[in-house]
């Protein structure tokens, strides 16, 4: 049997603060940006040559709105693996992304945490081979 996940839902404040951050300043590509009426959009983004994209869901009530910023309840909340630690490391740093700590070696590979617009955080790793 093989399965594959293929898409995560996160919670957002607003469909076009989030695109503009996640394909300006951690450059994934906009996959989708679809009008379903109502106020509501089918939005996805993914990281280049990613089979997993992010479905970038507007919050619709006071408990979605507690959960933006803070799906994980304050721990990593999603792990984005790179092939050039410091190539992304230094555009994301130019494109203004905040870093909660420096950059470290692991046994599993060189890793940072930085936050996403909302304060989600997220492991950048480029993994030992």
């Amino acid at each position: 049997m093989t399965q594959t996940l293929v898409q995560i839902t996160l919670v957002v404040r607003d469909y076009d603060e989030a695109i503009a951050f996640y394909t300006q300043k951690l450059g994934f590509h906009l996959l989708e940006d679809t009008d379903l009426g109502g106020g509501k959009r089918w939005v996805r983004v993914t990281p280049p040559g990613s089979p997993c994209a992010l479905l970038l869901a507007r919050a619709a009530n006071p408990r979605q709105e507690g959960a933006v910023g803070n799906q994980t309840g304050g721990r990593v909340f999603l792990f984005l693996h790179t092939d050039d630690f410091w190539r992304d490391y230094r555009a994301m740093q130019a494109a203004g992304v905040t870093f909660v700590e420096q950059p470290r070696e692991e046994a599993y590979g060189t890793v940072v945490v930085f936050e996403d617009l909302y304060g989600n955080k997220w492991d950048l790793i480029q993994p030992k081979d």
